[in-house]
C-alpha cells in the first residue's frame, strides 16, 4: 500500500475509533439514566449524540440530511440536532482535486475541457462541484467524488445502525431496520456517479415534453464512477421569489408538482431528494419561467404495487371507502392491521393527502410555517403508536414520506396558491399498475437502470 494510502487508511481508522467510542459513551449515558434515574433526557442525549456523529464530516451529513426533514422518524430533539450538522465538507484543494482529475480521465484530463476551475463552485456532502466549459466553450458542471468515499459510506452506516438501535431502546414506537435498510441501499448508490448519470438521462426522457423543467444533459465522454459531468443551467436561488407575485409563485410551484408527480405518475420513480439547492430558477423574457432540476443522486424507483398502493389509497381517502385503505396499507406491507392501527395511519395519510383531496385553490397548508409541516401530525402518530406496540414502516415510505413532507416544505416557502386536486388527478388519469409497469420496464431498460435494489 503506498505511503498515501496507508495514511488515509490510518488516519480514517483513528477517526471512527474514536467516533465510536463518543458513540459508545452517550450509548452508556443513555442506558445507565434508564436503569438509574438521572438528569439529562433526551435533548441532552440527542445533543451528545449529534457531537459524536458530527465528527464525521462525510457520508453522515448526507444522513442527516436524509432524516432531519421527515417528522417523528426520530425523536424530535435528535432531528433537530442533526439538522445543526453542518452539510458540506471541507473543500478538496486545487493540486488534490488536479490529481483527482489525473485518476478519472487520465493525464491529458485538461485538454479535454475548454476550461476547469480547480476552485468548487459548490461542496457537498459526497463531492464537490466545478465549473468548466466544453473545448466548444459550451458550460458544464463537474461533479467530482472525495476520495475513499466508499470506506467512508460503510463505516458511517455502521454507526447510524448502532444511533438506530439506541432510538430502538429509547422508544419503540417506530421500528427503524427497514429505514436502515433503505437508507444503505440508497446511499450506495449515491456513490456510483455512473449511476446518476442514468437516472438524469431518464428524466430528460420523462420530463422531455416539460418546458417549465429544464434537465441537464450528460456528458458521457467526461464521465466516471465518481466524475459526473453535465450541461451548466445557469438559474437564481429559489427563495429569491418567495416574494414575487403570486402569478410567478404559482408558475414555480406548479413546476415543482410537475417535476415529482409526472415521473411518479408515468415511469414509477421519484426524486428523493426536494432540497431546495437541488433546485434553481430559469428565466425568459426577463421574468422566471420554470425550474433547473440539478441533483440525480437520490432517485428512487418503486415497485408498481407500490404506486398501485398510493392511488388506492387516494381513492379511499377521497369516498372514505375504509376497506380500499385498508387494501392500500396491505399492498404498501403493513401487517396486523387492527382498526385503532388503520386510524392511526390514516391520521398521517390525511395529512400526506389533504391537498390532492380538497377540489379548492389554497395553500399545501393554511397558516403552517415550512419548518412546522407535518410535526403536529407526525407527533400524533408517534403517540399513538407508543400504545400501540412498535409498526415496521416499510422502506419505501422512507423516501416517498420525505420527498412529499420536503416537497410541501417548498411550496409553503412559496405561499402557493393552487388547486392541487386537479393537479393530481390530472397526473394519474387513467392509472393502472399493469400499464406502470409496461412503461416503467422500456424506460428502465433504455436508460440501463436495474428496476429496484
Amino acid at each position: 500500500m503506498p505511503d498515501s494510502e496507508a495514511n488515509r487508511f490510518s488516519a480514517r481508522a483513528v477517526r471512527y475509533a474514536r467516533v465510536g467510542a463518543n458513540v459508545g459513551g452517550v450509548a452508556a449515558r443513555i442506558a445507565g439514566q434508564r436503569l438509574f434515574g438521572g438528569g439529562g433526557g433526551q435533548a441532552g442525549n440527542a445533543a451528545a449524540l449529534a457531537s459524536a456523529l458530527g465528527g464525521l464530516k462525510g457520508p453522515i451529513m448526507k444522513v442527516a440530511q436524509l432524516l432531519s426533514p421527515v417528522p417523528d422518524l426520530v425523536p424530535p430533539e435528535y432531528a433537530a440536532e442533526l439538522g445543526k450538522l453542518q452539510a458540506e465538507a471541507p473543500p478538496m484543494g486545487a493540486g488534490f482535486v488536479a490529481r483527482r482529475m489525473v485518476s478519472e480521465l487520465g493525464q491529458d484530463w485538461r485538454a479535454r475541457f475548454g476550461s476547469f476551475d480547480l476552485k468548487p463552485a459548490a461542496a457537498a456532502s459526497l463531492g464537490q462541484v466545478h465549473r468548466a466549459t466544453t473545448t466548444a466553450g459550451q458550460p458544464l458542471a463537474c461533479k467530482l467524488q472525495y476520495p475513499d468515499m466508499q470506506s467512508a459510506v460503510e463505516a458511517d452506516l455502521k454507526q447510524l445502525d448502532l444511533a438506530f438501535a439506541l432510538h430502538r431502546r429509547m422508544d419503540s414506537a417506530i421500528d427503524t431496520r427497514e429505514i436502515a435498510t433503505e437508507i444503505g441501499a440508497r446511499l450506495r448508490e449515491e456513490l456510483d456517479y455512473g449511476r446518476e448519470a442514468k437516472n438524469a438521462a431518464l428524466y430528460g426522457e420523462v420530463l422531455a415534453d416539460t418546458p417549465a423543467v429544464r434537465v441537464p444533459a450528460v456528458h458521457p465522454d467526461l464521465s466516471t464512477r465518481r466524475l459526473l459531468t453535465l450541461d451548466w443551467l445557469e438559474g437564481e436561488k429559489m427563495l429569491s421569489f418567495k416574494d414575487a407575485p403570486l402569478a410567478i409563485r404559482n408558475r414555480l410551484a406548479t413546476a415543482m408538482f410537475k417535476a415529482w408527480w409526472h415521473p411518479v405518475a408515468q415511469i414509477g420513480v421519484i426524486h428523493g431528494d426536494p432540497h431546495l439547492g437541488n433546485y434553481s430558477v430559469f428565466s425568459e423574457g426577463g421574468e422566471a419561467a420554470g425550474i433547473n432540476l440539478l441533483d440525480y443522486g437520490c432517485i428512487r424507483v418503486f415497485p408498481p404495487s407500490f404506486l398501485s398502493g398510493v392511488v388506492d389509497l387516494y381513492h379511499g381517502l377521497l369516498a372514505d371507502d375504509r376497506a380500499q385503505m385498508v387494501h392500500a396499507y396491505e399492498t404498501w406491507g403493513f401487517r396486523r392491521l387492527s382498526a385503532d392501527l388503520v386510524d392511526t395511519l390514516n391520521i398521517w395519510a390525511r395529512f400526506i393527502y389533504g391537498p390532492l383531496l380538497d377540489d379548492r385553490v389554497r395553500t399545501i397548508a393554511d397558516g403552517v410555517k415550512p419548518s412546522e409541516y407535518g410535526r403536529k401530525q407526525a407527533y400524533q402518530v408517534h403517540m399513538a403508536l407508543r400504545e400501540k406496540g412498535p409498526v415496521t414502516v416499510p422502506r419505501e415510505f422512507v423516501f416517498m414520506d420525505r420527498a412529499a413532507v420536503g416537497l410541501g416544505a417548498v411550496f409553503l416557502h412559496l405561499n402557493a396558491e393552487l388547486n392541487f386536486r386537479q393537479m393530481f388527478a390530472a397526473e394519474i388519469v387513467g392509472f393502472s399498475a399493469e400499464a406502470l409497469a409496461s412503461r416503467q420496464a422500456v424506460a428502465l431498460d433504455r436508460a440501463g437502470i436495474a428496476a429496484m435494489a
